[in-house]
């Protein structure tokens, strides 16, 4: 057994705080960076993609496979990282992935033809599949059960900060071209490839904060570290800190690495939380967020608004994406789990319909949809309420309960799974969003407002409450009577 020394005055396990919440928020804030580069990079590409078709000379369908080709390399990251978080620890994923984003933006930026560039792209994305599971692995191993709904969230509110902030640093840099992001920046360069470029900042940041928290107390117990994992509890939890080790020793069924048998179960090959967490990461995808952000300057284009209305359009809806999902912090650990997905998935189904009205009934101009002035008002607001609605309750509380709904000895890599299917529904959505649009937005926002039906009959049926359980109670968590 592998313990800490007692004179190791730096370390950041060593117990430096009496105030055990606030040491938590501030863990789960440095964890959550991650989400920060998850949406940055993955809203950066926003900016391009005008850029991108005219540099490249591509197709709307080549074009679609080079935005979404982050996508399967984020499902192969969040495959990956689960597994290898159990082999070499939370934080040490965290460092790899710090140094796949500063790699694949830099060769994004400097990218010579739309293969090098999906090369690139594809690897960012394992970089973000592998934020996307480690942080709310972490944050969840990490926190107070009476918190870890709010910390869970945080993961969410780095997400919506980095799709802000790459909207705006895209805005600012096409703003400063000349001629906008096919424009040429001032630095030299085209403007499209400072967007890229420009994802270096965050990515080393991130590594630095992955150097300086500590290592999972729980990953710490299966590797017999448990005077560290003690250390780290004292500081993050507080409380009967015996007790809380001890419930993590039982809780964890052994120190061999999981394997893919240990998530078998009756149904289909998988545990039944297995499923709800698959679920659960699909509906995510299918209701149609990530248009919203992969697309939206192209989209307000397109229904008449000039490239920088069309920027400053999306901006807005990324603020409205920032505001609610503060709403969803303030309410997961007061409402609960369920009531806000089902709450989200209704709203999503009515704003949604909005869109679909408004654009199956506009009338197409040289190949586009054009709104009216009663249309074009209502479509921007049932926009930015489609927004909230997912920003308020599906966007934050998957996550929360992706990182909390397993069992210890499965978390990791059941979260990997989750993840996983996650990225893939992400990558049909994206690629297949030209084409279905290029026939009707509106066939496109109705498909949407289906899926948005569908996620809320899966959670009143199937989806179970994790309000207030310790992590350490979550075996039977699949069955009816956890659903009340």
């Amino acid at each position: 057994m592998t313990t800490a020394s007692s004179g190791r005055r730096h370390s950041p396990e060593q117990p430096q705080s009496s105030r055990p919440a606030a040491t938590a928020v501030m863990l789960a804030s440095a964890a959550a960076f991650g989400g920060f580069l998850f949406g940055y990079d993955t809203s950066v590409i926003n900016g391009t993609v005008g850029a991108l078709k005219d540099e490249f000379h591509l197709s709307s369908f080549v074009l679609g496979l080079v935005v979404s080709a982050a996508l399967p390399g984020c499902a192969v990251g969040a495959w990956f990282a689960g597994p290898l978080s159990d082999r070499v620890g939370r934080v040490r994923v965290m460092q790899i992935a710090s140094a796949l984003f500063v790699v694949s933006s830099l060769g994004s930026a400097l990218a010579f033809s739309a293969a090098d560039l999906t090369f690139f792209r594809v690897a960012a994305g394992c970089a973000i599949g592998a934020a996307s599971v480690i942080a709310p692995a972490y944050i969840a191993e990490i926190s107070p059960a009476e918190l870890r709904g709010r910390l869970g969230s945080l993961q969410q509110m780095a997400i919506v900060l980095g799709i802000f902030t790459a909207l705006v640093v895209d805005y600012l840099i096409a703003r400063a071209s000349d001629g906008g992001a096919t424009g040429t920046f001032p630095w030299g360069g085209g403007a499209w490839r400072w967007m890229f470029g420009s994802t270096v900042v965050p990515a080393v940041t991130y590594g630095v904060i992955a150097k300086a928290i500590p290592e999972s107390p729980r990953y710490l117990v299966k590797k017999h570290e448990v005077a560290r994992a003690r250390q780290v509890l004292t500081r993050v939890m507080g409380g009967d800190v015996e007790a809380k080790l001890g419930e993590i020793v039982r809780s964890i069924a052994g120190d061999r690495p999981i394997r893919p048998r240990d998530l078998r179960g009756p149904r289909f090959g998988l545990m039944p939380i297995v499923w709800i967490g698959i679920l659960l990461s699909v509906f995510q995808q299918f209701v149609g967020i990530n248009v919203i952000f992969y697309y939206s300057f192209s989209l307000w284009q397109a229904a008449g608004l000039s490239e920088s209305d069309a920027m400053l359009t999306s901006v807005i809806n990324s603020v409205v994406n920032v505001v609610s999902t503060l709403v969803a912090i303030a309410l997961v650990d007061r409402v609960g789990r369920r009531p806000l997905l089902l709450a989200g998935a209704a709203g999503m189904a009515l704003t949604l319909a909005t869109l679909t009205v408004c654009f199956a009934t506009a009338p197409v101009v040289d190949g586009d949809p054009h709104l009216g002035d009663v249309a074009g008002p209502v479509a921007l607001v049932a926009a930015n309420l489609y927004v909230f609605a997912f920003a308020a309750t599906w966007g934050p509380v998957v996550w929360v309960m992706l990182g909390e709904m397993f069992n210890n000895f499965i978390r990791a890599s059941a979260l990997a799974v989750a993840a996983a299917a996650q990225w893939i529904a992400n990558w049909v959505i994206t690629t297949t969003f030209p084409g279905i649009s290029g026939i009707s937005l509106g066939l496109a926002y109705g498909v949407y407002a289906l899926f948005s039906v569908l996620a809320l009959l899966f959670v009143k049926r199937a989806v179970p409450e994790t309000k207030g359980r310790e992590l350490e109670d979550m075996d039977g968590l699949a069955s009816p009577s956890a659903r009340a």
